[in-house]
């Protein structure tokens, strides 16, 4: 017997609309600090103090390295993507500057249309040293296998310092030359 092609119809309207549903979908994260204009409307430039700040919306999220008398309150609300990556649904920052007294002498508010995009480079760091060639590799870890466990300091057993077999015996005791 074959199916109604009706029925196939509303079993794809049904397949279709399932990962729509709020069962699928992960709910929203919220991250930081919300800060509400009503909380903002009680901080008055040239009035209120870091303390006034602090007690109506306790500590920032972080103060700037260059100038610490900005404070900066941040809040996200992210949600999960195609592929399991986190994206940023909305956000807001709130820059509280204060002079160097500790009065608020401004409030300056962010959110999502004044971000930055900063694109990566593909160089690399270059790192001292160069390049470890394939015998550098093979041999580079010979004396810094310890099967015995961790040697007492000073021991000259293989494993032991940066330097080998035989480092633990350098400058010992008033022994300022190494001995084998």
């Amino acid at each position: 017997m074959r199916p109604a092609p009706l029925t196939l119809l509303a079993l794809l309207g049904l397949a279709l609309a399932l990962p729509g549903c709020a069962i699928f979908s992960d709910e929203p994260h919220y991250r930081g600090i919300a800060v509400t204009p009503q909380e903002l409307g009680q901080l008055n430039p040239g009035v209120s103090t870091e303390a006034d700040a602090q007690a109506l919306l306790g500590p920032p999220t972080f103060q700037e390295q260059f100038d610490p008398n900005n404070w900066v309150y941040l809040s996200q609300v992210t949600k999960m993507r195609i592929g399991q990556t986190e994206g940023i649904d909305r956000q807001h920052v709130v820059v509280l500057n204060f002079d160097n007294n500790g009065t608020l002498q401004g409030i300056d508010q962010k959110g999502l249309k004044n971000r930055v995009n900063v694109a990566m480079t593909p160089a690399q760091t270059p790192v001292p040293g160069g390049h470890a060639g394939f015998i550098q590799q093979l041999i580079g870890g010979v004396g810094s296998f310890n099967p015995l466990g961790a040697a007492a300091p000073g021991s000259g057993g293989a494993g032991t310092g940066a330097g080998g077999l035989g480092s633990g015996v350098i400058g010992h005791a008033g022994n300022s030359s190494s001995s084998p």
